[in-house]
C-alpha cells in the first residue's frame, strides 16, 4: 500500500470519555439517524480508540479525530486537535 497525499481521510468531531490507557483516549460520536418507515430520529453512539501521542486530552474534551493506518488491534484514528470553544454571550452579565 502506498502513501498517497491524495488519499481522503475520514475526520470526526466527538468527546473524550475515558484516559486510562497510555497514549490511547476512547472517544464517543454521537449522531441522528433518520428512521426510515417511521421518520422519527433517534440517537447512535459508536466508541473510537483513538491515538493521542503525548497524552494531553482528558475526560470531557471536545477532539477532532482522523482515520488513519491501523496502529493496534482496536485503533485506527488519530487525535488531531481540540475543538476550539466559543467564547461568548455564556458566561458575560451586565
Amino acid at each position: 500500500m502506498t502513501n498517497n497525499p491524495n488519499t481522503i481521510r475520514r475526520k470526526l468531531m466527538g468527546t473524550v470519555v475515558s484516559d486510562r490507557m497510555a497514549k490511547t483516549r476512547v472517544v464517543v460520536i454521537t449522531r441522528f439517524k433518520k428512521h426510515p418507515k417511521y421518520l422519527k430520529y433517534y440517537k447512535v453512539t459508536r466508541r473510537f480508540k483513538a491515538h493521542d501521542e503525548a497524552n494531553e486530552y482528558r475526560i470531557g474534551d471536545k477532539v477532532w479525530i482522523e482515520e488513519t493506518r491501523p496502529l493496534s488491534k482496536e485503533k485506527r484514528w488519530n487525535i488531531v486537535g481540540k475543538v476550539e470553544e466559543k467564547k461568548g454571550l455564556a458566561g458575560a452579565s451586565s
